[in-house]
Order: C-alpha cells, then sequence, then structure tokens
C-alpha cells in the first residue's frame, strides 16, 4: 500500500499565541487545539499531517523548502505578519512545486489598509480567508483533495 501523503500545516509569527491574542479577532480556540482537530480530520482524509509553527521567517521558508525536497502532497500557509511584507517567504512559496494554500482566520481584505495585500496570493494555489479557526479545516480538506489526486497521476 502506498505511504499517504503528508499536508505541511506552516503557521508564521504569533500564532502560537492563538487563544489568549486579540480573542475577538482570532478566537478562542489555540494552535494546540487546532492542530489536534487537524490530526483526527486527517486520519478521516487518508492523510498524514504534520504541523509547525515558527516566529522567525528563515525557519519558515526552510520548512518550505523541506516540503519541496521531501515532495509533501501541499502546504497550509498561515504566514501571519509575515504575509504584507515577506518577499523572500513570497520568493519560497514560489520556488517549491508543492502546491500552497494561503490560509487567514480573519479576512485580511476587511482590516487595516497594510494587512490588505498579500505577497503570498498571486503564487498561491488558494486562499482560505475569514472563516475563524475553521478555515484550518476547510483549507485541510482542500489540500488533501489536491495531495490525492497528484499521489494518484
Amino acid at each position: 500500500m502506498a505511504t499517504p501523503p503528508t499536508i505541511l500545516v506552516l503557521n508564521g509569527p504569533n500564532l502560537n499565541m492563538l487563544g489568549t491574542r486579540e480573542p475577538e479577532t482570532y478566537g478562542a480556540e489555540t494552535l494546540d487545539d487546532i492542530v489536534a482537530d487537524l490530526e483526527t480530520r486527517a486520519d478521516e482524509l487518508g492523510v498524514s499531517l504534520e504541523a509547525d509553527q515558527s516566529n522567525h521567517e528563515g525557519e519558515l521558508i526552510d520548512a518550505l523548502q523541506r516540503a519541496h525536497r521531501e515532495c509533501f502532497g501541499a502546504v497550509i500557509l498561515n504566514a501571519g505578519g509575515f504575509t504584507h511584507t515577506s518577499v523572500a517567504l513570497r520568493d519560497a512559496v514560489a520556488a517549491i512545486d508543492v502546491p500552497v494554500i494561503e490560509l487567514h482566520i480573519s479576512n485580511p481584505a476587511a482590516r487595516e489598509d497594510f494587512r490588505k495585500e498579500s505577497l503570498i496570493a498571486p503564487v498561491a494555489k488558494a486562499g482560505i480567508f475569514g472563516f475563524g479557526t475553521a478555515g484550518y479545516r476547510m483549507a485541510l480538506d482542500a489540500a488533501a483533495s489536491i495531495a490525492l489526486n497528484r499521489a494518484s497521476d
């Protein structure tokens, strides 16, 4: 039996503070709560899940490059504040052949002006924004579909 494709869920700066950081914007769930839910859902979907979080731009880039080298099925990327500022992270997404789904808990287009431009969006396969933490599950469903289709090709 073939090894199931692995989906990388990659979270950027300050997402380790979910549950306590601006709960009116980001909700009460912690990142651990979200990952536990995603692990259960990944099993249901027949994919493997790996989750990581870093407050450091270079570590996020290293994780994306590893996903490329190790042929992950897809990446779910919540780049946090780096979405609007990091050309290097954008270039890393563009450089890999793994489909990347950009995810945001809030809807950046409905927030402060500086959050309205995503450097990631033009190089991402798709984006899910503004559904709260439920967006992670939506992104996992989409990523699993993409990864399973790629694995069967």
